[in-house]
């Protein structure tokens, strides 16, 4: 109350048309001097600029002259919005009892029709746009019309539906967002814990692999001291008896130049008798065997534990970088193929009206190739539903009469509808076993001479085959079907 008090002697000794404080007056009245001293020694001088005035973001008061205040409240049939100050008569005076007051706005204006600058206060749903009286008794005679207060009402219903709504979809995604924070903190925590157990697992393996490796370099070098101490035995053994030989040559060459038959004959028994050798025969055996199979099996498990870890450890996003969208040429595909979603899918019908004669056009089976010159490194992927679907690659100079596979210029996987993977090339087969897949992925890198089939399963993928080689032509991709009617495979649609 005693501020309410103080704001009122406030108002009184202010400047109506700067609204400070009264400084300096022309005619200089001692008690109203004091009584200005003593508001600014109690501090009930005008609030601070900052709070007071309006800024650029704020609704100024529409009645203030010079610098205009802050408005406290808009008057929306009034059209003008007033300082707190110029606020009071309005509330005082009974004409204004039933205007109506709110939050300060700019947007006043927006009320009044600008055809008979009219409050609007009806709103139309035949076009859902409000309309002053004049407009709903003159032009828009007969029209739906409601008041502005009953549409409000009936918005402020489906507000707060609305809002309900959002609010539900704000619970949801929150949900999920705390799902999904859930989901990275158990990925962080099991790929920490798989590199950890890895690390665990690969210091065990390079220690059992720097184990071997000593021992196999421990058999080696004792497998070549034996030898080498036995070939040594065996050379001292033979120059020995190549000295005794010698000898034997030099006395049987004196005995052949003795002149007297007599002595000749006398000594020619016990010389010309050649004693057996104290030397066996060598062994006809390859004696760097022993170091061609310790090679051998080095490399072999070198390769076995390369293979393990590509079939365990490939991850299917590591070969999504160098997809390869893949489109099938129609000029290849033999007369039974149709050709569909975007060329990338071929079915087998065996009534399909024949194609018109190309080069190019496979005639001898049921094949087509892309369009695509493949290099460098590419990967994509195969679909299949049922029947036997051989997935290809080879050069576009292969026979159009012969099947992918049985040739030096194409490498086939064939996957058959028994549930087993056969590779050809060459028409040399290698069986595969391992689980059918109804998706196969192919990866090439040409320059490398790689060439690698899998089956592939969510993220994960599984090595069917792989070819070292070295390819001379650009590639292409290749499918085959089997003569099944509806039998049909699909080049997929990859994203890196």
């Amino acid at each position: 109350m005693a501020q309410q008090g103080n704001r009122v002697d406030e108002l009184k000794f202010s400047c109506s048309i700067c609204l400070d404080l009264l400084k300096d007056p022309l005619l200089k009245n001692t008690m109203l001097a004091e009584l200005v001293e003593e508001l600014k020694k109690t501090g009930l001088q005008a609030a601070p600029a900052d709070l007071c005035y309006a800024g650029a973001e704020d609704v100024a008061c529409d009645v203030c002259t010079g610098r205009k205040l802050r408005a406290a409240k808009s008057c929306l049939l009034c059209e003008i919005s007033y300082c707190e100050q110029h606020l009071q008569h309005h509330l005082q005076s009974p004409a204004f009892k039933k205007h109506k007051l709110v939050e300060p706005s700019k947007k006043l204006q927006e009320n009044i029709c600008s055809r008979h600058d009219e409050v609007m206060k009806s709103f139309r749903h035949t076009d859902q746009k409000c309309i002053c009286l004049v407009c709903s008794m003159d032009d828009h005679k007969g029209h739906d019309t409601v008041s502005a207060a009953t549409e409000r009402a009936e918005k402020q219903k489906q507000l707060a539906q609305s809002r309900q709504n959002v609010q539900q979809r704000i619970q949801d995604r929150e949900k999920d967002v705390k799902e999904l924070q859930q989901e990275v903190e158990t990925t962080n925590r099991c790929a920490d814990e798989a590199v950890e157990h890895s690390e665990k697992i690969f210091t065990q393996l390079i220690r059992l692999v720097e184990t071997r490796r000593s021992d196999v370099k421990q058999r080696i070098r004792s497998q070549q001291e034996l030898d080498v101490s036995l070939a040594k035995e065996r050379q001292e053994k033979l120059n020995q008896e190549i000295t005794e030989l010698k000898k034997k040559d030099a006395e049987l060459e004196k005995l052949s130049l003795t002149e007297d038959h007599t002595q000749f004959l006398h000594s020619y028994p016990s010389l010309s008798t050649l004693t057996e050798s104290t030397i066996s025969p060598r062994p006809n055996i390859d004696r760097l065997q022993a170091f061609k199979d310790v090679t051998a099996a080095v490399t072999a498990a070198r390769d076995l534990m390369q293979l393990i870890l590509t079939e365990k450890l490939c991850l299917r996003a590591e070969f999504l970088q160098y997809s390869r969208q893949i489109t099938l040429d129609p000029n290849t595909a033999n007369t039974y193929l149709v050709l569909s979603e975007e060329n990338r899918k071929i079915t087998f019908n065996s009534k399909n009206p024949p194609y018109p004669d190309h080069l190019d056009r496979f005639t001898g089976y049921q094949q087509v190739l892309s369009k695509e010159e493949l290099t460098g490194r590419c990967y994509w992927e195969v679909k299949k539903k049922s029947g036997t679907v051989d997935v290809a690659v080879a050069y576009k100079s292969v026979d159009r009469s012969d099947l992918f596979g049985h040739n030096k210029k194409s490498w086939s996987l064939f996957c058959h509808s028994s549930g087993s993977y056969d590779f050809y090339h060459d028409s040399q087969p290698t069986s595969i076993s391992v689980p059918v897949s109804s998706r196969i992925g192919v990866f090439l890198d040409h320059s490398a001479g790689i060439l690698s089939f899998y089956s592939v399963s969510s993220d994960t993928m599984r090595l069917l085959h792989r070819v070292q080689t070295t390819f001379t032509e650009p590639l292409h991709a290749g499918l085959y079907l089997d003569g099944s009617d509806g039998n049909t495979a699909e080049v997929c649609k990859v994203k890196q």
